[in-house]
């Protein structure tokens, strides 16, 4: 079976991103949406952008996660229990679930530079908190620009800090994450540390907004 991976919330822009930046890496790509409309518009929008033969297609939230193997969660911190539950049937033991929420909040009118405490210690635990035993959660690209992303003529300036329990899936995950030019993975331990980069997103916003740019990134020094 060939590697497909769906982007739960693939119509926003760092679901978007991802996606544009993975199918032009050749990677199969499932863009997943409540109005199954709006998913095969942004596949539309992808082959427009690079090219017809690019693998990348639209569908409901249900039908990607259940057709893919690795399940990228990408949607608003107030939606995340609301899609997890929709799909948590599609979720079989053994797949990869990477969660990218960042519990901004936005989600209750407030400032994007803040975030809201979470009862399970972050979002990333409690979507795994969540899925079915056996799926395996890794927290990754919460500190990625979505402008960054979608900006093909520029590689992206930014480490991406991967967080997860199951090694293997970490090194899948980080595998992904250097196929985007200009992305280095950085192993950012179990999954419980998934609230520091949590926090260190709405960070990010606040250096974003106060020096007017849009792509505001980390680099961790000292590693070779």
């Amino acid at each position: 079976m060939a590697e497909k991976i769906a982007v739960i919330g693939g119509t926003g822009d760092l679901g978007f991103g991802l996606a544009l930046r993975w199918a032009k890496a050749g990677k199969y790509i499932i863009i997943g949406s409540r109005k199954e409309e709006k998913a095969k518009k942004a596949a539309e929008k992808i082959q427009t952008i690079l090219g017809k033969d690019v693998k990348v297609e639209g569908k409901f939230n249900y039908e990607a996660a259940a057709e893919a193997n690795i399940v990228v969660l990408s949607v608003p911190f107030f939606a995340q229990i609301g899609i997890l539950r929709s799909i948590k049937d599609a979720l079989k033991p053994g797949k990869i679930l990477v969660d990218v929420i960042v519990p901004l909040a936005t989600a209750i009118d407030g400032p994007p530079t803040r975030t809201l405490g979470v009862w399970t210690g972050s979002a990333a635990k409690l979507t795994e908190q969540l899925v079915p035993k056996g799926v395996k959660v890794v927290a990754a690209f919460k500190n990625v620009p979505a402008d960054a992303m979608q900006n093909l003529s520029e590689e992206v300036d930014c480490d991406v800090i991967v967080c997860g329990d199951d090694e293997e899936a970490k090194r899948e995950v980080m595998k992904l994450a250097e196929l985007i030019p200009g992305v280095r993975a950085i192993d950012g331990g179990p999954l419980e540390n998934a609230h520091v980069v949590e926090e260190l997103t709405a960070f990010l916003i606040n250096i974003n907004i106060k020096y007017g740019v849009k792509n505001a990134g980390i680099r961790i020094t000292g590693i070779k």
